[in-house]
């Protein structure tokens, strides 16, 4: 009995989708996945208390390790317990203990930290537990309200592994006031307590003194709006305000942007996130941050000369002297393995700058034509890749009624359906942005104002019509100008202008008289016409 090893079929490790084998043998217990190569053992030493819990997956046999480490494995019938009880005293010498869970579906109770778990009992008896290590960031989102954010890392036992499938992002606990005074000094809030027990069981508080590379305080982001304290450790960064406090690891940076402002006073470095960034229910996929050009900031790295030369290749250096934008863009290019992207040099507007001014609805920005994508900041961040855009409409850029209005509307037709308008641009930016659209073989069209009727295709997707489409667009940029010599036909208001003052008679005047015998043109005077006697020409 001794030598005999017991197997159990179809059982699952943690949270991981991969079914495997469970062994269990005097020595200790390992579990082998099918279909991967992946193994996890146990030795009998290890062992400390083993339960038995109705979980979602069948029944879950529950290991706690002496070093207060969890370990599951789900999967088991109910006919499984008594063999398993047996195999358990006889091996290990220890008892299987049920476990009871509360299955009331209330959301009131008490929690409590065990085993590096988080744990959330009604009535005495566990309701769930989150293992700490799942935790990325928690918040005070308000004054009796802590947040917290889940998704931990793949490949770690009971981490969510499986992203396709649906995984749980977020809680929030409400906890009720329980403030205490002794004389007049009043003692830190239930929430605080809890929010401050959450960062250190999770690791997500202040890392150990000396690990942080370089430290920048009270960095300007435009999005989310505030001030934040950018920790930069080797493998993640501490995004610090005033009540949030997140951890983004380098492997969630995606893209990193350097921008310079029109106004020739600031500049925007944006980090592209995904998962991206969460306060509550908004998402962030974009961080903007602004810095001051001529700014300059004076800082050493926290690194040595073995693990610059080494790790880093040379990509970084030990001090730096020069500007703080500079210096955040180098350590981010170094740190995350990204390239930095800076504006096209295929564009400039009409005022030489590298982006132009706009609206997206409600929403003052500039958008950056650049060289594979349009970005449009600060809010909202919005990007815009070449290859998903199906066609560019320009509006109220031709002769028509709209010819006196000073700016124009610009609106991408993405492949996937989506559309994206900006609106209030200068009309003195059309030439250079539609060349810079021809220039990247982005199909663009032009319509003029709803009233005129015109639509005029700015780019044929013929060679054989290449002069058609040259003389169209000629007259579009001629219509654009609105020369003071242009006839009658090409002025939609000439109708309406009066000739003298003297001409028109008020709605009011008592002596209106018309040549044509009708007070006005509207639909309501001709009904009325319809119903008063016909008047008598005068002789």
């Amino acid at each position: 009995m001794s030598d005999k090893v017991n197997q159990f079929d179809d059982i699952f490790l943690g949270n991981a989708p991969e079914l495997g084998l469970l062994r269990l043998a005097q020595s200790g217990l390992g579990w082998k996945a099918r279909t991967v190569d992946k193994l996890f053992t146990v030795r009998d030493a290890d062992l400390r208390k083993m339960y038995w819990i109705r979980a979602s997956r069948n029944f879950q046999l529950r290991l706690q390790l002496r070093d207060n480490t969890i370990v599951k494995f789900d999967g088991f019938q109910r006919d499984d317990y008594d063999k398993l009880k047996e195999i358990i005293k006889t091996n290990y010498g220890l008892t299987l203990e049920t476990k009871e869970l509360s299955v009331k579906g209330w959301n009131w109770g008490k929690t409590d930290f065990m085993n590096n778990h988080l744990l959330f009992n009604v009535q005495n008896k566990e309701m769930f537990e989150i293992p700490l290590k799942e935790v990325t960031n928690t918040s005070l989102t308000a004054k009796h309200e802590v947040m917290l954010e889940l998704g931990g890392p793949d490949g770690e036992t009971g981490a969510p592994a499986n992203k396709k499938g649906d995984q749980l992002v977020e809680m929030r606990f409400y906890i009720p006031s329980a403030k205490a005074q002794e004389g007049d000094v009043e003692e830190e809030s239930a929430a605080n307590l809890f929010y401050n027990a959450i960062k250190d069981h999770a690791d997500i508080g202040d890392a150990a003194p000396g690990d942080g590379i370089v430290l920048f305080s009270e960095t300007l982001c435009l999005t989310p709006r505030g001030r934040y304290d950018i920790d930069m450790f080797p493998t993640f960064l501490r995004l610090r305000g005033k009540t949030t406090d997140y951890k983004i690891a380098y492997t969630s940076i995606i893209k990193l942007f350097l921008l310079p402002k029109p106004d020739d006073v600031h500049v925007l470095f944006v980090i592209g996130l995904d998962p991206p960034l969460r306060q509550g229910q908004t998402r962030y996929p974009f961080l903007v941050f602004q810095f001051v050009r001529e700014e300059e900031t004076d800082v050493t790295l926290n690194l040595d000369d073995e693990t610059l030369a080494t790790k880093y290749e040379g990509k970084l250096e030990k001090k730096y002297e020069t500007r703080t934008y500079e210096v955040v863009s180098t350590l981010f290019k170094a740190l995350t393995g990204r390239r930095v992207t800076i504006p096209s040099e295929f564009f400039k507007s009409y005022h030489s700058q590298s982006a132009i001014k706009c609206s997206m609805k409600a929403n003052e920005g500039v958008l950056y034509p650049l060289d594979k994508s349009f970005l449009f900041i600060p809010k909202p961040p919005t990007f815009i890749p070449h290859s998903e855009i199906g066609s560019v409409t320009f509006s109220r850029v031709g002769g028509g009624v709209s010819s006196a209005s000073r700016t124009f509307d610009l609106k991408f037709n993405m492949k996937s359906g989506v559309d994206y308008s900006f609106s209030s641009i200068n009309r003195e930016e059309y030439n250079n942005l539609n060349e810079f659209m021809q220039n990247k073989k982005i199909k663009t069209k032009s319509m003029d104002d709803e009233t005129s009727g015109r639509y005029v295709e700015m780019a044929e997707d013929s060679e054989s019509e290449e002069d058609t489409g040259k003389r169209k667009r000629k007259s579009v940029v001629q219509d654009f100008g609105g020369d003071d010599d242009d006839d009658g036909d090409s002025s939609p208001d000439e109708d309406f202008v009066a000739e003298s003052e003297s001409d028109v008679a008020e709605e009011f005047d008592e002596n209106v008289s018309d040549s044509d015998g009708s007070a006005g043109s509207g639909d309501e005077d001709d009904k009325d016409d319809e119903d008063r006697p016909a008047k008598k020409s005068k002789k």
